[in-house]
């Protein structure tokens, strides 16, 4: 297979794709492609840092001046950019582990990017923040890594019961409480030690072995101060307890849990996985993964963005393992994601929505390869948390796996008779990314769709009356329009009255200023430069949704901790008055700017 051009890799990097063609090109220009063997050395702390790097195969160990591991990176990360943000210099050490390819981007023409692009400057801005500025995971809350409800037993319960009780909740310890107050703490290292070894009669209580007055925290200390109390006092179990009432546990395998949970880890063992199922035991970290990214106050762009990264590895993945199951692909072909994962914005709720685009050249005879990794690739991600998509939207269906020409002819279609069928399938195809295979088969397809559908003033005037179907949940008085009956009563959905509005305006901006952006956000910030939308409302708009999805994923984490799986359903009710009156106010934004684009057929809110 010919080696992909520069700047097509750019185009399917985040932020690289926020740039406009010509300035993409002239970017590509500048940037050069090495391979290194495994075990050179790439960058030295203290050095010049004379690029920023990006990883297009192989793995790279990044580490400190001590030569502790930092991280270790994959395919689609960058490193170098601390040095460039700051004074100049390296500040970690980086080496391939393995035989690895990778751009670098002169340090020149990275500033001039940071310089004069708003989007890779606010990518790359966490970069200028010393790290003691930043919350770590060492620096999250205890009520961000606890375990809520920790079991117990009452000071007379024998030692058997307890040992049943612990072995059935498949628990390393029970807390001992009398009226409600913690007495003690009976671990398996005490059975053990204190019990088994010393013969004791079965029906021994509790109260003889446990450990009395144990060393407690409330939910609000930090995992640091969770640390230094476990090392100092060689405790392996900590309870916790607010106001005097127990509220959770924390053990070392939470610590460990959390500490070694991050998007970096998770694409570690994906890359590596020998089946589907050793991918979903990786996915079934992805609830932790984004507890920890919320409690650390990342933007909302951020942790979509990590999680996403984390689909788009799992799917890379399962195609090789597709090829290598198959054999060789008998034509050219790309896999395409849509909806959330497509603008990188998946939560701790995704469904799979994909397709794939095959070169003129295949034939009828090689669909049937082409199937057979359709369904290997969705049957995989199905496994690993990723749902089949409700609407069918998959390359398991053969009118979304086909050649390009057909794909070129269903958005010709689609823009020249836009009935609502038409525009639903485009609203979804607008969103398409490249994931694997491929990227030339749709790199003309997008600017060539882009170019006719915003010269098509009855198409767009159809997008835009499609993008006002989703309205914010307002009601009189200052109130929520919540649901008024079933299981979700007197709530309001953040992700259908909330997010999709925005969502669906920025992919309006996006067509009718031909930007190539598909990220959400991304969209926002290019129409504002491209004066698709004005200054002033483009910001308002951004902030608006800025709280209504961080809104959203704190309210998701919320639930992961509390052991229920994950919605986009939250009462109001809930919400302090000020919450509230900013959530409001954020709705009151999104139906302004649809009103403005509704007047005038089009955006410019």
């Amino acid at each position: 297979m010919p080696e992909r051009p520069i700047g097509d890799i750019l185009a399917a990097t985040h932020p690289y794709d926020t740039l406009t063609p010509a300035d993409r090109a002239d970017l590509a220009a500048k940037v050069a492609r090495d391979r290194v063997d495994g075990g050179t050395e790439i960058q030295r702390i203290g050095t010049e840092q004379t690029a920023l790097y990006l990883i297009l195969s192989g793995r790279v160990e990044v580490t400190d001046e001590t030569g502790e591991t930092v991280s270790i990176l994959g395919p689609g990360n960058s490193f170098g950019e601390r040095g460039l943000m700051r004074d100049g210099r390296v500040a970690r050490n980086a080496h391939a582990t393995e035989p690895t390819e990778l751009l670098s981007i002169p340090a020149d023409a990275f500033r001039a990017l940071v310089d004069s692009h708003a989007a890779i400057r606010r990518f790359f801005d966490r970069a200028r923040k010393p790290a003691a500025a930043r919350r770590d995971l060492g620096t999250l809350r205890l009520s961000e890594a606890m375990t809520p409800g920790p079991l117990t037993c009452p000071p007379d319960t024998p030692l058997q019961e307890a040992a049943r009780m612990m072995r059935d909740a498949r628990v390393s310890c029970i807390i001992v409480t009398e009226a409600d107050r913690v007495r003690g703490i009976v671990t398996t290292r005490d059975l053990t030690n204190k019990a088994l070894a010393e013969a004791l009669p079965p029906e021994t209580p509790v109260s003889a072995v446990m450990t009395p007055d144990p060393v407690a925290l409330p939910p609000s200390a930090l995992i640091s101060d969770v640390l230094h109390a476990m090392v100092e006092r060689g405790i392996t179990h900590m309870p916790v307890i607010e106001a005097g009432t127990l509220v959770g546990i924390l053990t070392q395998t939470d610590l460990t849990r959390v500490l070694a949970t991050s998007s970096a880890a998770l694409i570690e063992d994906i890359v590596r996985a020998p089946d589907a199922e050793a991918l979903a035991r990786s996915t079934a970290r992805i609830p932790d993964l984004l507890v920890q990214l919320v409690g650390a106050n990342n933007a909302h762009q951020v942790v979509t963005r990590l999680i996403t990264d984390v689909g788009d590895a799992v799917t890379r993945r399962l195609l090789a393992l597709a090829e290598a199951e198959l054999g060789p692909p008998p034509a050219r072909y790309l896999w395409l994601a849509c909806g959330s994962q497509g603008r990188q914005e998946q939560t701790g709720v995704s469904d799979q929505d994909n397709c794939m685009i095959l070169s003129d050249d295949a034939t009828e005879a090689d669909d049937a390869y082409f199937a057979a990794l359709a369904k290997f690739v969705s049957d995989g991600l199905d496994r690993a948390g990723y749902f089949y998509c409700p609407g069918d939207m998959m390359a398991t269906n053969p009118r979304w796996r086909q050649p390009k020409s057909v794909w070129q002819r269903y958005f010709r279609g689609w823009i020249d008779k836009p009935d609502p069928m038409a525009q639903m399938l485009a609203s979804v195809m607008f969103d398409l990314r490249p994931i694997g295979g491929d990227v030339t088969l749709f790199s003309d397809l997008q600017a060539e769709t882009l170019a006719a559908a915003s010269k098509n003033s009855i198409f767009v005037a159809h997008m835009v009356s499609n993008s006002l179907k989703h309205t914010p949940p307002l009601g009189m008085f200052r109130g929520f329009a919540t649901v008024r009956a079933g299981e979700h009563k007197n709530e309001i959905d953040l992700k259908h009255n909330g997010v999709v509005p925005v969502v669906d305006l920025g992919r309006v901006y996006a067509l009718t200023g031909q930007l190539t952006a598909v990220n959400t956000r991304a969209r926002l910030e290019a129409a504002i430069a491209a004066g698709a939308v004005s200054l002033s409302g483009g910001r308002d708009l951004i902030d608006a949704y800025d709280l209504i999805a961080e809104t959203r994923l704190a309210h998701q984490a919320q639930e992961i901790r509390r052991g229920e799986k994950p919605d986009n359903f939250m009462a109001p009710s809930g919400l302090s008055d000020f919450e509230r009156a900013h959530l409001r106010d954020a709705f009151v934004v999104i139906k302004t700017m649809q009103s403005a684009a509704g007047s005038r057929g089009g955006p410019l809110g």
